[in-house]
């Protein structure tokens, strides 16, 4: 009986104490009311910007001449330095001569013949015409007199133009240069046997200065710029010879400006593009034709263009491009846009953002629509010279 009172008491003494224990443990304290997140924003502005379009393409000779025979012999002689500037007229080739001037010399012959025998003609006709007035002749006679007097004088022409046709074969063994420019390698040596229009060329001239580029211009990129200068947002000339600058394959800037000649007028079916053709000094003959190259082509003038950060936009599941504004109550807004070309380290937007607009730019991560944010300015190194936009294919549009 004692020892289940002993135990009884020693229980209710534990639960005392337990109970004392847990009185004197301390509430923990409230949850630390979290402040809205920070986030750095730029202010867009409107601000011209010269709109380019950025186009690859190939360089080509202002003028080519394919040097070809237009006799048939051995050739003789060469008479240029391979790789070096020619002038029109100048003598490349010499083809044997021998032949074709007896040819000519034949010629001269045949027509000193016809000749000696025109006033002999001319006499008997005359003659005969006076004979006929006295009866003395029949006008058969006289008619036949005459007949040969014409057939004379035409003989003499017929000589004249066999001589004439010798005389151009004779020079055609003097091959000159047809244009004046730069002349390539030779495709054929002294005593090769050429024939008068043979397929495969002597040589090839090339007038390298100036000297054309043709890029391909895709028709939906002509028609966007046409839309844009007809609407007015873009200030220039579609039809003007705009300049336009190169860069050469290794990335190099040219050092000269071009200017933009024509546009073909003819749509390839196969590539929907039409051929712009440009023109370029080229007097170092830095440019050679085959080259490929990158032309830049100036559209005009775009006066209020409004640019965002390239950090600063996002895609959604659509992988169309968004970015984040702060609206006047500092809450997060998510805004679509349309990016329409890249501008250096900056999209050119054409919707969806309004000049005064507060675009984040830093602490994306930390934000969502709908959210409060205490903004800063974000912080922006020295502006750099303002590149111009260019309308190479961008994945933002």
């Amino acid at each position: 009986m004692l020892k289940g009172v002993l135990g009884s008491v020693t229980v209710l003494a534990l639960l005392a104490v337990g109970s004392v224990r847990s009185g004197c443990r301390s509430e923990p304290p409230p949850a630390a009311v979290q402040q809205a997140p920070e986030v750095a924003v730029v202010v867009v502005a409107p601000e011209p910007v010269s709109l380019t379009t950025d186009l690859p393409g190939r360089t080509s000779a202002y003028l080519e001449a394919e040097v070809r025979p237009q006799v048939s012999g051995i050739l003789q002689s060469r008479r240029f330095e391979e790789g070096q500037d020619v002038k029109a007229g100048d003598v490349l080739y010499e083809i044997d001569p021998s032949r074709y001037q007896a040819v000519y010399d034949q010629a001269k012959a045949a027509l000193a013949v016809a000749k000696a025998q025109v006033p002999a003609l001319q006499a008997r006709a005359e003659r005969s015409t006076r004979a006929l007035a006295n009866r003395a002749v029949s006008e058969q006679d006289v008619d036949e007199a005459v007949a040969a007097l014409k057939q004379g004088e035409a003989t003499v022409e017929l000589r004249a133009a066999e001589v004439e046709s010798a005389r151009i074969e004779l020079s055609y063994t003097r091959i000159t240069a047809p244009i004046s420019g730069r002349i390539g390698k030779s495709n054929v040596t002294v005593g090769a046997l050429v024939t008068a229009h043979q397929p495969l060329a002597l040589a090839t001239i090339q007038q390298l200065d100036p000297i054309y580029v043709d890029v391909p211009q895709s028709t939906a990129k002509l028609l966007r710029l046409q839309r844009t200068l007809n609407g007015g947002s873009v200030v220039g000339d579609a039809a003007a010879q705009s300049p336009v600058k190169l860069f050469l394959e290794d990335g190099t800037p040219y050092s000269r400006t071009g200017t933009l000649q024509f546009r073909d007028v003819t749509v390839d079916p196969t590539t929907g593009s039409v051929t712009l053709r440009m023109v370029f000094p080229n007097p170092e003959y830095t440019l050679l034709p085959g080259m490929f190259v990158r032309a830049v082509l100036e559209e005009g003038v775009l006066d209020r263009a409004i640019l965002v950060p390239q950090q600063a936009v996002s895609r959604n599941p659509r992988g169309e491009p968004y970015v984040m504004v702060v609206d006047a109550d500092n809450k997060v807004q998510q805004r679509t846009i349309v990016a329409d070309r890249a501008m250096a380290d900056k999209w050119l937007a054409a919707s969806g953002l309004n000049p005064g607009d507060r675009v984040i730019v830093e602490g994306l991560q930390r934000v969502r629509p709908g959210a409060s944010v205490r903004v800063t300015p974000a912080k922006t190194g020295p502006d750099p010279s303002p590149t111009p936009a260019t309308s190479a294919p961008s994945a933002a549009n």
